[in-house]
Parts: C-alpha cells; sequence; structure tokens
C-alpha cells in the first residue's frame, strides 16, 4: 500500500504547495475536514470581475495525498470559475469511486490512480478541492 500511495510524485508534490498561507481579504473562505483521518484545508478565495478565481490563499494540514491533491488544485485554479471547480471536484470524486475512467481534466489527477482502492483515503484526496469549489461557489453569491 505505502508504495502505490506514497510514491515520489506524490512526495514531491506534497512538498510544493503553492498559494500557502491565508488572504488577508477573501471574499470568501471554506475548511473542510476528513472526519476519516483529520486532515484538514482551509482555502480563501478572490474573484475577478468575470467570476474566476484571481487570488488564492491556502492552510493545508493534511497527509502526503491531502497535501498533493492541494498542490494540484492550487497550481491550476487561477482563472477557474465556479462551474469549472465544481466539475473538477465532481470528477475527481467519481474517478476515486471508480464510477468514471479519467479524473477529468485537471492536470495531474491521474496520479491518484493507485489510492482508487483505498476508500479511507479519498476524503482527504478531496478537501482541497471541495474547500475551493465551495469558496468560489460563496464569493459568486
Amino acid at each position: 500500500m505505502a508504495t502505490t500511495l506514497y510514491n515520489r510524485d506524490i512526495l514531491r508534490l506534497a512538498a510544493s504547495i503553492p498559494h500557502l498561507g491565508r488572504l488577508d481579504q477573501p471574499q470568501a473562505s471554506s475548511e473542510k475536514r476528513s472526519p476519516v483521518c483529520g486532515s484538514w484545508v482551509a482555502v480563501d478565495v478572490v474573484l475577478d470581475e468575470e467570476g474566476r478565481v484571481a487570488a488564492l490563499g491556502q492552510e493545508v494540514k493534511a497527509c502526503a495525498l491531502g497535501q498533493a491533491s492541494a498542490a494540484l488544485m492550487g497550481a491550476a485554479a487561477l482563472g477557474r470559475g465556479p462551474r469549472e471547480l465544481d466539475e473538477a471536484r465532481n470528477a475527481l470524486a467519481g474517478y476515486l469511486r471508480g464510477e468514471r475512467a479519467d479524473p477529468g481534466e485537471w492536470p495531474g489527477l491521474d496520479i491518484f490512480s493507485g489510492a482508487r482502492a483505498y476508500k479511507a483515503r479519498h476524503p482527504s484526496i478531496l478537501l482541497a478541492f471541495e474547500a475551493v469549489a465551495e469558496a468560489a461557489a460563496e464569493a459568486s453569491r
């Protein structure tokens, strides 16, 4: 299990989370915690005039899988709207559950293919995507 889940690529991502730190004046924030393992992610967003993420801040206290997911989310969230963030979260969740063959169009999410068989790891992987989708939806209201 450890080799499949915690490989060099996952660990490299976990060590390179972009947009670390909370925003001083976010339009919206969301905090998510995994009841299974206690991993926690907080995401702050500011949307531009077109409703796309213009600024992102995140605080991540999670396992390597949760950290890697936050890194992938943070690397490609700027410029995305609430609908795209919702779609990314839903695609990743469906992929992890085995309901779809691919994780969607978000870059890099196929790195979690080894985690699909480990249902207890799914909540941590989803935290950052759940938080950013919720924050962006709130900011767009």
